[in-house]
């Protein structure tokens, strides 16, 4: 027997619709690339789609076309989420901070056939666009009369001319719910990035979760400014959770220093923000060279790489800020976990809270977890055991766009994380599988080596390798960058290890270094970390 309920497909169009009706009034703000600040309501982002949507109609573009993007946060993007995928094309957002080499393959695999992109990344599409052989538009993200003479680029309109003309009025197309919506590539450290292409369904479920006490827990009280850029998996689907819940948005442009972020934060009453750890080491360092404090932030999601143990504690002690640990990937939507402690932890010891917010945190609903060893069975949710880190859920690739085989083990994805996860579900991330050190056959975590560097308050940023050893195969050393201005020495690092793990986990090594290497979401980049160091030979081998 089936139920009796009305049968309708979840469509992202459904939400800039909920969100023109029931909170049309609610405000969007944006830095723009000008550097001016421009206000509108949800109202007029459901207006403006309908108007992309009839422009992209006027190019007699199919459905399932990809419309790529190559911009910061911003109004007009906002625009583009609703009214490309509203109208049954696909979006695509493409990372500007990639190789010009890898934006071309990624958009010549992808098959764009409109670009749309803002001014400060001309000369980036000055450069490639003539190897993008699939593209039909180029479009400037600018006002009308803003478009710069002789770009070189054929054809390029503004973003003003190509849908200022268009009504506002439009009856959006209603399809399988199962149709693709949008499309992110992974950051492709070895190989070529492989892309996730989410459905419409997938993304309205995503979004719904996001919203959840438990998760995000985002509501039409928050004034929310993702840093995390729009082209890093949809701003892990915060502008989707936004239109569901009709809270104010307020978007940083391309302005992600700390004094920046600082000022539109307070300008804007900010209740909760979300980012990498790299955007919240300048907003502290900016704060506390200046002796600042937020008068209106609650809540951070810090996301993209594991947040030191010292950001966590700087955030909550000194400014009065929650910070809620997050792991995802491309290929999850991306959300996967999300760090809120349960009402039986609210009585602990501060000592004891902190062990739990230094996890990822739990599955939360539409995420299935597990970890398997060696041999690919499932290991004890202990919070001892670890191993590969396998999920699934409806918001989870089954296979890449033009992937020659799926990814996925026993209907399981493999997330290429090394994990533990406790009787209460929640998940920690030891490694990733291919940066695991393996030390006379016992395992040590990079990422608690490079925590304790970080607790040092002379060390801006630290990564550890392991290094090959004639007797434990390997051990571990560590790159460290210091602080402008402060000293330390290599004596000093070890010994700062001192009680603080096991002695055979302590690194062999510091090495100094100008930078570490960040790839385009932010991450350290330990493949070429290896690179730079690889005639470093270990002490007395």
């Amino acid at each position: 027997m089936l139920g009796l309920m009305q049968n309708q497909p979840m469509l992202i169009s459904s939400l800039i619709d909920y969100a023109e009706r029931h909170h049309g009034d609610g405000e969007i703000v944006s830095r723009r690339v000008e550097g001016d600040i421009h206000r509108y309501t949800w109202a007029d982002v459901a207006k403006r789609s309908r108007q992309v949507a009839n422009a992209l109609d006027g190019m007699q573009l199919k459905q399932g076309s990809r419309v790529a993007t190559v911009a910061w946060n911003g109004y007009r993007h906002l625009e583009l989420y609703f009214g490309v995928s509203g109208s049954g094309r696909v979006l695509h957002t493409l990372n500007p901070r990639l190789h010009p080499d890898q934006v071309v393959w990624i958009a010549n695999h992808a098959e764009d056939e409109v670009v749309c992109f803002e001014t400060s990344f001309l000369a980036l599409i000055q450069a490639v666009h003539a190897r993008c052989t699939t593209v039909k538009q180029w479009v400037l993200m600018c006002d009308a009369d803003k478009l710069p003479a002789d770009t070189g680029i054929p054809g390029l309109i503004s973003y003003e001319a190509w849908v200022g003309k268009e009504a506002n009025t439009y009856t959006w197309p209603v399809f399988d719910e199962n149709t693709a919506s949008s499309m992110c590539y992974t950051s492709g450290t070895t190989g070529h990035p492989k892309a996730a292409l989410y459905s419409h369904r997938s993304t309205i479920l995503h979004a719904y979760a996001a919203a959840l006490p438990d998760v995000m827990c985002i509501s039409a009280r928050d004034s929310i400014l993702p840093v995390v850029p729009m082209f890093h998996v949809n701003a892990w689907g915060i502008p989707y959770s936004a239109a569901l819940t009709g809270c104010k948005l307020v978007f940083p442009g391309p302005a992600l220093d700390g004094k920046s972020v600082y000022e539109l934060m307070e300008t804007e009453g900010v209740t909760y923000s979300a980012g990498v750890p790299t955007v919240w080491q300048m907003l502290l360092g900016h704060m506390k060279a200046n002796n600042l404090k937020f008068s209106t932030l609650k809540r951070t999601v810090i996301g993209g790489s594991a947040c030191p143990p010292a950001m966590i504690t700087a955030f909550n002690d000194d400014y009065g800020v929650e910070v809620l640990h997050a792991w995802g990937m491309t290929e999850l939507s991306p959300l996967g976990t999300l760090c809120t402690l349960k009402n039986k932890h609210l009585g602990l010891p501060e000592a004891e809270k902190m062990k739990i917010r230094l996890k990822q945190g739990r599955g939360i609903y539409g995420i299935d977890m597990k970890i398997v060893g060696d041999d690919g069975n499932a290991l004890p949710h202990d919070g001892k055991a670890y191993g590969d880190l396998m999920v699934k859920g409806p918001w989870v690739v089954r296979d890449y766009y033009k992937g020659e085989s799926s990814p996925l083990i026993n209907g399981w994805f493999p997330t290429g994380d090394v994990a533990t996860i406790d009787a209460d579900g929640f998940m920690q991330i030891t490694d990733r599988s291919k940066d695991v050190i393996k030390s006379g056959g016992e395992w040590i975590s990079s990422i608690d080596i490079e925590n304790i560097a970080m607790a040092h308050p002379a060390v801006q940023m630290a990564a550890c390798i392991g290094m090959r050893h004639p007797k434990w195969d390997e051990r571990p050393i560590v790159a460290v960058v210091k602080k402008p201005g402060a000293e330390v020495t290599r004596d000093e690092l070890i010994a700062f290890y001192e009680g603080k793990t096991a002695k055979w986990q302590v690194p062999d090594d510091v090495v100094f270094v100008d930078a570490i290497p960040l790839g385009a979401t932010g991450k350290m980049l330990k493949t070429r970390l290896r690179e730079v160091l690889k005639d470093y030979v270990l002490p007395g081998v």
